[in-house]
């Protein structure tokens, strides 16, 4: 299988580029290469292009009918809640307008079937676990271009016959290989890594919240398994019997952020107190998944556990 990867030098991208490789397909990459990094998918056929600009479409056309693209995965896009209540115009423009020039260019191309990345930022305060009948109510920029993702991917999957679905990442973490380990220190387990490793004390964005221990809980689930369900989604593609579904990718299991920087500090045998800062904007109190969809319907479920994604982390030593 020629599969189209946007997005695929950045962190998910490279191990699901990686994953596809090693099984045996044909992974593609179309990228700006702005956050991502090109060492990443060393020997992976690479485009680069800014999916914003009006040249994308014919450029993504091209690049699929010559690599014979069978399916495409959708990651390239905006991702950080804070920084788009800041920049609310520019992940607008990037993460809407990008995917029409996608869902553009595979119907010009005749390519039919679609993964969408969307995220567990479309469940906006949630307040219990959530599974994909949960009420949608974004609580930040990004997490409303996400939702407006969906309901692009979906429509459009109506209107010309394609088989599309939506996976809705909750918090992605670890590394499958030390090489593809999130080094960028946007999000927390490589921020708080980075500043004991710079010997600063690690940072909490609030402990006032509704938890039990004030702070955010969250669903972590390893990057391996994120790629994973890619590929399990893609095989299940041909026998989907409608145009668009919606899974959740996570665990299942709720992890405060005390208990993560806990965890960080334990293994580089540090005890440096956290500092607490003021929340971040758009930041829920707790977002954790309910599984069942994927698992009845794909046969996937994550494997690793938190222990997996800590040591994975602090054994890549590169943050």
């Amino acid at each position: 299988m020629s599969v189209l990867v946007t997005g695929g030098s950045g962190y998910i991208g490279a191990h699901i580029v990686r994953q596809l490789r090693d099984r045996g397909d044909t992974p593609v990459v179309v990228d700006d290469f702005v956050t991502g990094h090109r060492d990443r998918i060393a020997g992976i056929p690479q485009v680069e292009t800014d999916l914003a600009q009006p040249d994308a479409r014919r450029v993504l056309r091209n690049v699929m009918v010559d690599h014979g693209v069978t399916a495409i995965i959708h990651l390239a896009a905006r991702k950080q809640a804070g920084a788009s209540v800041q920049h609310p115009l520019e992940y607008y423009r990037d993460n809407t307008r990008g995917l029409v020039t996608v869902l553009q260019a595979a119907r010009d191309a005749g390519v039919a079937h679609i993964v969408f990345s969307s995220s567990a930022a479309v469940y906006g305060d949630a307040t219990d676990d959530v599974d994909e009948d949960s009420a949608l109510m974004p609580a930040n920029p990004y997490g409303r271009t996400k939702l407006l993702g969906e309901w692009l991917v979906a429509a459009t999957a109506r209107a010309y016959g394609l088989t599309t679905v939506s996976l809705r990442y909750f918090n992605v973490a670890g590394a499958q290989w030390a090489d593809l380990a999130d080094t960028a220190r946007l999000n927390l387990i490589p921020i708080a890594l980075g500043r004991l490793r710079d010997g600063q004390p690690p940072q909490i964005f609030g402990d006032d919240y509704d938890t039990p221990d004030g702070t955010c809980i969250r669903d972590f689930v390893h990057v391996a398994d994120v790629a994973d369900a890619h590929l399990a989604v893609l095989d299940a593609l041909p026998r989907q019997r409608t145009h668009h579904r919606v899974f959740n990718v996570g665990t299942g299991v709720g992890t405060s952020v005390r208990a993560i920087v806990n965890g960080l500090q334990s293994r580089q045998g540090l005890s440096v107190p956290p500092i607490v800062v003021g929340r971040r904007e758009g930041d829920p109190p707790r977002v954790v998944a309910r599984v069942d969809r994927i698992l009845n319907e794909v046969g996937w479920q994550a494997k690793h556990s938190l222990r997996d994604i800590l040591d994975s982390v602090c054994a890549a030593d590169v943050t």
